[in-house]
C-alpha cells in the first residue's frame, strides 16, 4: 500500500485515485463529440451526444439515439464529429454511420479521410464485477459547458436486465413492452452521476483504460426507470459485449 502526499493541503491520493490520474489523459484524446454541422446556421455545430474511437483509429462507437432522424441535406447539413483541441478549439470531421443496432441503442460511424485517430482498447465482458471501480469521459450538457471532455468516476452497482416486469400494466410503456417481447440483455447500473451529452461516452476501468461498455442516457433509462415521477440519479452502460459484436457483424 502506498500513497502520494500534497504538500499543499496535506492530503493523500488512493492508489485508485492515482491510477485514474495518468488514465485519462490517454482516454481524452479518443474521446469526441457527436454532431451535425450546417454552415449556415449559428451554431454551425449542434451536439447531439459523446462518442469514443475504436477498431483503426477511424471508427467511432457511440449509441443510435445520439444520431438524427434525418439530415437536412438540401441545405447542407451533415453529420460529423468533433476532436476537441486547446481551448474552446475543435477539429470537425465529417462521418457517416455504417452499423447501427436500435435494439441495443449502438451505432458506430466511420470517419471520412484521415488521419486515423487514437483508438481505445475494448475489454472483457467477463471481467466486469458488481462492486469494482469505474469511470467514464464525455461532454456532459456539452451544448451548455462547451467541448471540454470531462470524466466521472464510481462503481458497478448492478448487473440488471434491461426490462423489468411490471406488477400493474398501466405502468407499462411501449418502450417497455418491447424490451420484455425481444431480447432482454443486462445493462450495467452504476453509482455514478450523469448527465444528458453523456451519452455514448466510454465506461472504462480506470487502471486499464479498457472499454467495459458504453454510457446511455435515454435508452435505458426510459425502460427501466418509466415509472418515476422525477429522474434517479443512477446512471446506465451498454455491456462492451454488444458493441463487439456489432463491430464483428459484416453487414
Amino acid at each position: 500500500m502506498w500513497v502520494l502526499a500534497l504538500p499543499l493541503s496535506g492530503g493523500v491520493i488512493s492508489p485508485a485515485m492515482a491510477d485514474l490520474v495518468s488514465t485519462v489523459p490517454r482516454i481524452k484524446p479518443s474521446v469526441v463529440a457527436v454532431g451535425t454541422y450546417q454552415r449556415t446556421r449559428s451554431p454551425a455545430f449542434q451536439f447531439r451526444g459523446t462518442g469514443f474511437v475504436v477498431g483503426n483509429g477511424l471508427l467511432v462507437a457511440t449509441n443510435a439515439h445520439v444520431l438524427p432522424e434525418r439530415l437536412d441535406t438540401d441545405n447542407m447539413e451533415a453529420l460529423v464529429i468533433v476532436v476537441p483541441g486547446a481551448g474552446e478549439t475543435g477539429t470537425v470531421r465529417p462521418a457517416r454511420v455504417v452499423a447501427s443496432e436500435r435494439s441495443r441503442d449502438l451505432a458506430v460511424l466511420r470517419l471520412e479521410g484521415g488521419p486515423a485517430l487514437p483508438a481505445l482498447r475494448l475489454g472483457s465482458n467477463a471481467r466486469v464485477l458488481e462492486g469494482q471501480e469505474i469511470a467514464f469521459t464525455g461532454f456532459p450538457i456539452g451544448n451548455v459547458l462547451g467541448m471540454t471532455p470531462v470524466t466521472h468516476r464510481g462503481i458497478v452497482s448492478a448487473i440488471t436486465p434491461i426490462g423489468i416486469p411490471q406488477a400493474n400494466s398501466r405502468n407499462l410503456n411501449p418502450a417497455l413492452i418491447r424490451r420484455l417481447a425481444n431480447d432482454v440483455f443486462r445493462v450495467y447500473q452504476l453509482d455514478a452521476t450523469a448527465y444528458p451529452g453523456n451519452s455514448g461516452s466510454p465506461l472504462y476501468d480506470p487502471v486499464s483504460g479498457e472499454v467495459l461498455g458504453v454510457m446511455n442516457m435515454v435508452f435505458v433509462k426510459s425502460t427501466k426507470e418509466n415509472v418515476l415521477s422525477d429522474p434517479s440519479g443512477i446512471s446506465y452502460a451498454i455491456p462492451v459485449e454488444y458493441l463487439q459484436r456489432l463491430l464483428a457483424d459484416p453487414k
